[in-house]
């Protein structure tokens, strides 16, 4: 059967493309906060302890993040489209093996299969914008790509838990096993070969590692890929002790945090569709700058309210929100700014931008929940330390190059060029 061809200029088949991509790119959260809910069942049903359910989630962290740092060079190889088709149906069948799994280290197994098909699956989505696009055309597809997508943690949680009420923990896998079949019915039919043959790096591990290296050594790039992982910390440090916080600490009931949750996620949303609007008249650099300071603001409030009050509801409450908000100005104009600094790896600087990201979460969510139910100072704490860990890599790692040597100011991000 030949596949289709597409003409990824139609205007209606554009709008198309970014649907697509921006369903591809849920699967993380969908298949994280999903399953999240069902965590004690989980437990039950497998015959094992709580710790060991929760390794389900790191593997498929892990799995994640692997997935984008090989899936990205790969796809700058050997082109978009086919490697995209294949992970979504390898996906497909890992969750159906976790709908299966009979007991935990078959779950592990499944999750991390799962982990990094997705992983691989969303990397070349993002690819394949940054393919069709650049410049301030690129920071707003990108942030219009995150803004729709933060819908999916709002979704997540609630369908999870609604799933839960009407029927099995399994059916979550089901669920994204048929989600997982519809991305691929949608790539196959919408999703171009986006990367010609004359525009790939041929090679093995060799290139690429050679690639990576070529990637790594953009200074800029550094600076905007630190940013987009301190960013993704900070938002972990918040889900990882948000629950206790709330919940624990403050008395709200579950049906009343589903909706705190639910109203920060639209707050991330909603400051990344802001920044889509602001592209072309404020530079991205000064928005990612006035997220940065936010987030700062945000994380030493917090931080005096648990040191000194035991992290009143109220303080906890604008703090999260803020916080959150504030993400919404950083990662996805950092991600665009670090791809459009390496038009020529589009895959492998992505896959690095998703690598760093999941390894962050994976690092910082347990560092954040070590006060547990009795305090909120490390996850306090360890936001200031990532505002700051921001602000260098902002203002020193990806200063804007020389005025003398470059004239011309970019007023997309704030550099001199040629």
């Amino acid at each position: 059967m030949s596949e289709p061809s597409v003409r990824p200029a139609a205007g209606r088949l554009r709008l198309g493309l970014m649907v697509t991509v921006v369903f591809i790119t849920s699967i993380a959260p969908l298949a994280t906060d999903m399953y999240v809910p069902a965590f004690p069942q989980v437990a039950a049903d497998l015959a094992t302890g709580a710790s060991q359910v929760q390794l389900t989630l790191t593997t498929f962290f892990v799995g994640m993040a692997l997935g984008q740092l090989l899936g990205g060079p790969v796809s700058d190889q050997r082109g978009r489209r086919s490697p995209l088709l294949v992970s979504l149906l390898i996906l497909v069948a890992a969750s159906l093996g976790c709908v299966f799994a009979t007991n935990i280290q078959l779950m592990m197994a499944t999750r991390f299969v799962q982990g990094f098909s997705g992983g691989w699956a969303m990397v070349i989505a993002r690819s394949v914008v940054v393919d069709l696009s650049s410049g301030a055309e690129l920071v707003r597809a990108m942030n219009l790509l995150a803004g729709i997508g933060g819908v999916a943690p709002v979704v997540g949680p609630l369908l999870g838990a609604a799933i839960l009420q009407l029927s099995h923990w399994r059916t979550t896998f089901a669920m994204v096993a048929a989600l997982g079949a519809a991305m691929g019915v949608a790539a196959w039919f919408v999703v171009p070969e986006t990367l010609p043959e004359d525009r790939r790096h041929g090679g093995g591990l060799r290139k690429i590692m050679r690639s990576t290296r070529t990637v790594l050594g953009n200074r800029r790039y550094v600076g905007y890929l630190l940013l987009v992982g301190l960013s993704m910390g900070v938002i972990f440090a918040y889900v990882a002790t948000s629950a206790f916080v709330l919940q624990s600490m403050n008395g709200l009931t579950p049906m009343a945090y589903s909706l705190v949750f639910a109203g920060n996620a639209v707050g991330l949303a909603l400051g990344t569709l802001a920044s889509a609007r602001l592209v072309g008249r404020l530079r991205t650099r000064a928005v990612i700058a006035i997220g940065v300071s936010a987030t700062g603001l945000a994380g030493a409030f917090m931080l005096v309210g648990a040191v000194w009050f035991g992290m009143p509801l109220a303080v906890a409450l604008i703090g999260f929100f803020v916080l959150m908000t504030a993400q919404g100005l950083i990662s996805a104009n950092a991600g665009a700014l670090a791809s459009n600094e390496v038009l020529d790896h589009p895959g492998t600087g992505s896959a690095l931008l998703g690598f760093l990201q999941w390894c962050m979460a994976g690092l910082i969510a347990p560092l954040a929940g070590i006060g547990g139910d009795r305090t909120a100072v490390p996850m306090a704490a360890i936001v200031v330390i990532l505002t700051v860990g921001s602000l260098l890599a902002l203002f020193v790692v990806a200063r804007p190059r020389s005025r003398a040597l470059l004239p011309e100011a970019d007023p997309i991000d704030g550099n001199w060029r040629t």
